[in-house]
């Protein structure tokens, strides 16, 4: 197959949906309750905290700026204090963790802030909480956004993983560079690109269905 076996082809995409698995769930895990936090700090916020929100913000912004492939190298030092390597899947992981989290929250702030402010003064006179105004009312009504936000998510970092395989992080974007652009393969190329679509594709189509069930429900 143009000097690329099958094998390699089914282990590229493996790599690419570990890569992006693990990095979706920690940086979901870390990201949607940093969004919630900028929801509720912010000001006229249920627990509103200019000081906290300002910091908050600002390393989120800052860390936003950061180009992936620039973010990549700038952290190898903490890379290689996780993973105890700078190269490989597992390795990758950790810039894409610093990459999607904060990618998260701000699009979870988004998606929270969709929620009209009737629920939350509903919410305030029915006597509850803040975490039981975060359970039982904002993020029910957020759903159908925040399946889309996540959907957003997983496909911006199928494309962060395709960029980590510039330096060496596998999956299908080592595979483009080192069968293809490094050997002149168009062939390898126009392949890995086929493979991305039909993912990216796939993932978006499962994102709407679910988004469109959860907001008629």
């Amino acid at each position: 197959m143009n000097s690329v076996s099958t094998d390699l082809i089914i282990q590229s995409i493996y790599e690419t949906f570990y890569m992006v698995s693990v990095s979706l769930l920690i940086g979901t895990l870390i990201g949607v309750p940093l969004g919630i936090l900028l929801v509720i700090t912010r000001a006229n916020g249920i627990k509103s905290n200019h000081i906290f929100f300002t910091l908050l913000n600002g390393v989120i912004n800052i860390l936003r700026s950061i180009p992936f492939i620039i973010l990549l190298v700038a952290i190898t030092p903490l890379t290689r204090l996780i993973a105890g390597q700078t190269y490989g899947s597992t390795a990758a992981i950790v810039p894409l963790i610093v990459y999607i989290a904060p990618f998260i929250a701000r699009l979870v702030e988004n998606s929270v802030l969709e929620v009209g402010s009737g629920i939350i003064e509903l919410a305030k006179s029915l006597g509850a909480s803040t975490f039981q105004t975060i359970r039982y009312f904002l993020l029910p009504e957020a759903w159908g956004s925040l399946v889309l936000t996540l959907t957003t998510a997983t496909i911006g970092l199928i494309g962060a993983t395709a960029m980590a395989g510039t330096i060496g992080g596998g999956g299908v974007g080592s595979l483009a560079i080192t069968y293809g652009y490094e050997r002149f393969n168009t062939y390898v190329i126009i392949l890995t690109v086929i493979i991305l679509i039909i993912i990216v594709q796939i993932i978006q189509g499962i994102g709407n269905r679910v988004a469109k069930k959860l907001r008629h429900k």
